[in-house]
């Protein structure tokens, strides 16, 4: 069983946000106590005394408002920000990330959480596919944070698996997304970062964050599937997501992307 985590980053109705990001990771059911223990151990090095104490949420640490992280200089908070996406660099290879980064008024009309979520559907329904394909018949869950839209993503994702997505039917996902505290779900708080590490990348052309993991989104012959910038003002976009799709290259780390599950993280 492949899990996707994932939260959103950016709010649908804010005219001050060109951006709505929704992404987050896929691990495989078995890899998910590696990555709790290794947000542990960062969440430790924040308070020594109570680590269970830390939540980590990205915008929160990144405005340092709040304790524990007012505390803080602003250069360490960018320093944990980017320890909990070294995480993701640093995992599983099969660990896959997504996003899909909606520019909101290339759409009027359109709800932005719907466009990201049906696209985020499709692509890891595809994904899992190829998973099958290569002899793993594996499913997927989706699991997100529980303040996110719950009521409305319940019902996309019956009408998605009964009706499919524009791209087609959703055949691999064996329930409707659950929700759970971010408090409790270390993985849920990593899919934090990475929507807000693109909502970063794309709002505000900071690239920072998202330059640490962005090898990691699900790809397939130099082309990235895991992300989708949808926009309709530059036809000519030099994002990853767009490049990768124009071109269709294959990249130097294209054999880094077989499917075969590893007994541990890359390195280990």
């Amino acid at each position: 069983m492949y899990l996707l985590y994932l939260d959103d980053a950016g709010s649908a109705p804010n005219p001050n946000e060109a951006y709505f990001v929704l992404g987050g990771i896929a691990v495989y059911e078995t890899q998910t106590d590696w990555f709790a223990r290794e947000m542990d151990r960062r969440a430790s090095d924040v308070n020594s005394s109570n680590p269970q104490s830390i939540e980590f949420h990205a915008s929160e640490i990144y405005s340092g408002r709040d304790a524990p992280w007012d505390a803080m200089s602003k250069e360490d908070r960018r320093g944990v920000i980017k320890s909990v996406l070294r995480v993701v660099n640093e995992s599983y290879e099969t660990a896959r990330t997504f996003a899909c980064a909606v520019h909101k008024t290339s759409y009027p009309g359109r709800d932005p959480v719907e466009m990201a979520f049906e696209d985020i559907c499709s692509r890891f329904d595809r994904f899992l596919s190829r998973v099958r394909n290569e002899g793993h018949r594996e499913r997927g869950i989706i699991i997100f944070d529980e303040s996110t839209h719950e009521t409305a993503i319940q019902q996309m994702a019956r009408d998605f698996r009964a009706l499919g997505t524009r791209w087609g039917s959703i055949r691999n996902l064996a329930e409707t997304p659950l929700f759970v505290d971010s408090r409790a779900s270390r993985l849920v708080q990593v899919a934090d970062h990475i929507a807000y590490a693109v909502f970063r990348r794309y709002n505000a052309s900071d690239t920072q964050y998202f330059d640490i993991f962005a090898q990691r989104f699900d790809a397939m012959n130099g082309v990235i599937h895991g992300l989708a910038h949808k926009q309709l003002v530059d036809p000519n976009c030099l994002c990853p997501a767009c490049l990768s799709r124009r071109l269709g290259q294959p990249r130097e780390n294209d054999d880094q992307q077989s499917l075969n599950i590893p007994d541990g993280p890359a390195g280990t």
